[in-house]
């Protein structure tokens, strides 16, 4: 009996789904997170399963797709994570011990995971996504590689990384966003609820994750329908506020005709895009961005140093390390909220962030929350414990001394009165005296 053929039509019904080749630098996710939430470090070491099977299907600016881990690589260094070994062997991982080879306790880890994704990437099997899950930069020519190659590449951070390693991969996975992957329930990025109202203009539902199965015989969607969905897919997914002129060309792409019609009667895009998609927040100063308010606010913003007018140098470090732009009285106001509430409370990296947030918004400073995990991240992976007995002076060394090693790490020129003006302006003032 002949199987009936596959038209075109069925093809593009079907839900794209990518052969994937997964690479887990284990040592350097686990120590970063253990810094970062040492809960969520234990649950990414001890279930691996789960947050692999959370990985199996996403959205992106695209739309839906779904993931089939082909390789699925996990290297750790046995004389340290050895007990972590049979948990990544029963979901599936093949583990490369990569002991410690030189007196500086470095591991081979590195080194082995390139030449893996390299033998990977000239296999016969044609693997359209590489997932490298490291924070180290050094594995940025390996991304570039797989670029090169036309196959996607998806980052997952448990720690700050180099931006010029970030901005070749496809898909950036943040080291906050990895933390609630891997102790929350959930199919979609970020997993964290809305935490900042949205407008009562904003009828529709804040944001479509999983669509409703269509059948192959549905009508298309109204042009104003399909344009929002794909105009909330790319925003929602994005781990950043995104280029106004994307989104617009977005639109264009999904609904050619929409310039024509004069943006479906708005008379231009800004006004359409309030019309129909009303609970994105919007900035049109050149070059203008659209975020999701649940998770941004315009303190996210790049490149905006807020509340005075910003130095050149300032404008450099927020450009090339992705530093909140905050100018340093705003800066102050999070730094001191950041102390308050560890007096209080007990740090937890996610209650403690939106507390602080809530802090800082009250007291009028308009900080996103995606703005306080950054800072946080940077001061923990400065090397300070975030305590009770920690002060607002602590704090600012900390993430002062954060700032200052990503401009060094980034190449950046900098005299030693640069780094006092850095110091003394990320640092909101605490540091001078």
């Amino acid at each position: 009996m002949t199987s009936p053929s596959v038209t075109s039509a069925d093809r593009a019904d079907a839900a794209r789904r990518f052969r994937t080749a997964l690479f887990v630098d284990f040592d350097n996710v686990y120590i970063g997170l253990q810094r970062l939430d040492p809960v969520a470090a234990e649950a990414f070491a001890t279930n691996p399963a789960h947050w692999l099977s959370e990985l199996e299907s996403g959205t992106d600016s695209e739309g839906d797709f779904s993931r089939r881990f082909l390789i699925r690589a996990c290297y750790l260094n046995p004389s340290r994570f050895s007990q972590f070994r049979p948990n990544f062997t029963r979901a599936g991982f093949q583990v490369v011990d990569c002991p410690s080879l030189t007196q500086q306790g470095k591991s081979s880890a590195d080194i082995n995971l390139v030449l893996d994704a390299v033998d990977a990437l000239a296999a016969p099997t044609h693997y359209e996504e590489f997932v490298i899950v490291s924070a180290d930069a050094d594995f940025t020519p390996l991304a570039l590689r797989c670029r090169a190659a036309d196959r996607r590449v998806t980052i997952m951070t448990a720690s700050p990384a180099a931006s010029a390693y970030r901005a070749v991969a496809d898909s950036v996975i943040t080291a906050d966003e990895l933390a609630d992957l891997v102790t929350h329930t959930a199919s979609t990025l970020p997993v964290e609820s809305p935490v900042i109202e949205v407008p009562a203009a904003a009828a529709e539902p804040a944001v479509v994750t999983s669509p409703p199965a269509k059948s192959k015989k549905a009508a298309e969607p109204p042009a104003s329908t399909a344009a929002r969905k794909a105009v909330l897919q790319r925003v929602q997914t994005a781990d950043r506020p995104v280029p106004l002129g994307t989104i617009a060309q977005l639109a264009q792409k999904t609904e050619p005709s929409l310039p024509e019609s004069r943006w479906a009667g708005a008379g231009g895009f800004l006004p359409w895009l309030a019309k129909t998609v009303p609970e994105v927040g919007v900035s049109s100063r050149p070059p203008g961005y659209v975020w999701d308010p649940t998770r941004f606010g315009e303190a996210d913003l790049p490149g905006a140093v807020t509340d005075m007018a910003p130095s050149a140098l300032q404008n450099q470090v927020v450009a090339v390390t992705d530093t909140p732009g905050l100018s340093q009285s705003t800066y102050r106001v999070l730094l001191t909220a950041l102390a308050a509430d560890l007096a209080a409370q007990p740090f937890d990296r996610a209650k403690t962030s939106r507390r602080v947030r809530d802090a800082c918004q009250k007291a009028g400073a308009k900080i996103g929350l995606s703005t306080v995990n950054f800072v946080i991240g940077g001061i923990i992976f400065a090397g300070l414990r975030l305590t009770s007995s920690v002060t607002s002076r602590d704090l600012a060394t900390a993430w002062a001394d954060n700032v200052v090693g990503l401009c060094r790490g980034a190449r950046m020129q900098m005299s030693t009165g640069d780094v006092a003006a850095i110091r003394a302006w990320v640092g909101g003032g605490l540091l001078e005296g």
